[in-house]
């Protein structure tokens, strides 16, 4: 976008609070359309209803420019694990109940509404164990501290292709292109589980209209270029961790 814009982009982190304080951050922002942040289900769905004030308002306090894509989280479990299908992680928590420890990028992430969906789905109980982001989850994961964890496919994709993670389903509709074989929780005996984090940018209320509509376009421009996509495929991973606010400032040029 900075490229098409003319404009130098400076991605700007602001973690905490499942991303509620980057985007806090961005609504009390001038409406210039010069600060702009990469919102997700997290920040304009899960934390307004979670918190009694995450310190604005998704519906007034900012205006929508466009959708990046969508991420489905996968289900994944460490191999020592009994489990080898979704029916088979039920029953050995219907068995277990209570006893079966799941791992999320933090409390109020998806991953966590995740699980807990998951869990209530299925009729079982899973005790939730919040870490500070994707990366440490599938730490202890790996290390075989948990059994289980809710986390992006992209993250764990390598584990899963290398031995090292077993991957039950994947929390989408449809089959990931990453994980092809691997069915989806609504294939494996929950019809209707649908999951997913949508990704996208927003502009502070306020933001004039042709700004919006400038931004736009240069955000489908640049989700149509190749080297976007590819990046995209390759590394969506890396901008789940912590799921921290980030943004997008465009700084003026002279």
């Amino acid at each position: 976008m900075g490229q098409l814009l003319g404009e130098k982009v400076v991605v700007d982190n602001h973690p905490g609070a499942g991303g509620t304080v980057g985007t806090r951050a961005v609504a009390r922002s001038d409406p210039d359309g010069y600060t702009v942040p990469l919102s997700f289900t997290g920040t304009l769905a899960i934390a307004p209803s979670l918190y009694r004030n995450p310190g604005y308002d998704p519906r007034k306090d900012f205006a929508p420019i466009g959708l990046i894509g969508n991420a489905p989280n996968s289900l994944v479990v460490h191999p020592s694990f009994p489990a080898k299908s979704v029916a088979e992680l039920v029953a050995y928590a219907k068995a277990n109940p209570g006893k079966v420890n799941f791992g999320s990028a933090g409390a109020g992430t998806v991953s966590h509404i995740t699980g807990e969906y998951f869990a209530h789905s299925a009729g079982i109980t899973l005790v939730h164990i919040p870490y500070k982001g994707t990366g440490p989850a599938l730490t202890d994961l790996l290390g075989g501290h948990i059994p289980m964890a809710f986390a992006p496919i992209p993250a764990s994709h390598a584990n899963v292709s290398g031995g090292m993670l077993r991957a039950l389903a994947v929390t989408s509709t449809t089959r990931s292109s990453l994980l092809p074989e691997v069915p989806t929780i609504a294939e494996s005996g929950l019809p209707g589980f649908d999951a997913s984090l949508y990704y996208g940018l927003v502009a502070p209320a306020g933001t004039p209209r042709p700004v919006i509509d400038k931004l736009n376009k240069t955000l489908q421009d640049a989700l149509g270029s190749t080297e976007v996509k590819k990046a995209i495929g390759a590394g969506w991973h890396r901008d789940h961790a912590g799921h921290a606010g980030r943004l997008c400032r465009f700084h003026r040029q002279g």
